[in-house]
């Protein structure tokens, strides 16, 4: 990991000392994983108090797989099944079946439509009928051991939400360059500066974590 390139965000501490109050003050971040894993940074917002403009700006700068994080008792609660049975993707990401809001929406394929499916799904009260299946959001669960289990963005993404003291479920999107390819490091940097968006990794999580007795 480029150190030289955080350095402008703080030291690890200060960086998700930031994180958490750009999240407690309704902005995104951009959480890095490593070099060693996937290489890419996800955008990623608190899905409580995510705007349609959030939303907008995931779509255009990002993968268009726009994934809903989530713990297990939320996925229980929603009654949705995993997507395969046997996960043999690379990272073993926890994709469930995808979903979309069963009333308030078009297509669901727009900004609004996917944020109201967000806002649907992540509700005290959501139960398995306000959701359709299949949809145009794609809901994750995270391991339930959290990021010192399996270091990787669901799990960053609910870790760092929670340490906001909002609700443990995220919004997270891959960034893209304008080509297609991957957002590498440079191309990450330079866009959180030009959106003002804070940037920490998932290593700094882990870092925190331990060194915070949060175990």
């Amino acid at each position: 990991m480029n150190q030289k390139l955080l350095s402008t965000f703080g030291t690890p501490i200060e960086r998700i000392q930031k994180a958490i109050l750009a999240l407690q003050s309704g902005q995104g971040i951009i959480i890095l994983d490593d070099e060693k894993r996937e290489n890419e940074g996800d955008l990623v917002f608190a899905s409580e108090n995510m705007t349609i403009e959030q939303m907008a700006l995931t779509i255009r700068y990002g993968s268009g797989i726009v994934c809903l994080c989530i713990t297990e008792s939320k996925r229980k609660q929603l009654n949705l099944p995993m997507m395969v049975k046997r996960n043999t993707s690379t990272y073993r990401t926890g994709f469930t079946v995808t979903i979309e809001a069963s009333k308030g929406i078009s297509t669901g394929v727009s900004a609004k439509d996917r944020l109201t499916t967000i806002k649907t799904a992540i509700a005290d009260n959501a139960k398995p009928s306000d959701l359709n299946r299949p949809g145009h959001v794609f809901p994750l669960r995270a391991h339930e051991g959290g990021i010192l289990f399996r270091a990787g963005h669901t799990e960053a993404a609910i870790e760092i939400v929670s340490l906001a003291g909002l609700k443990p479920t995220g919004v997270i999107c891959e960034l893209t360059n304008k080509d297609g390819t991957m957002a590498r490091m440079p191309e990450i940097i330079e866009f959180s500066k030009n959106k003002k968006m804070q940037v920490l990794t998932i290593k700094d999580l882990i870092f925190y974590i331990k060194k915070t007795n949060r175990l």
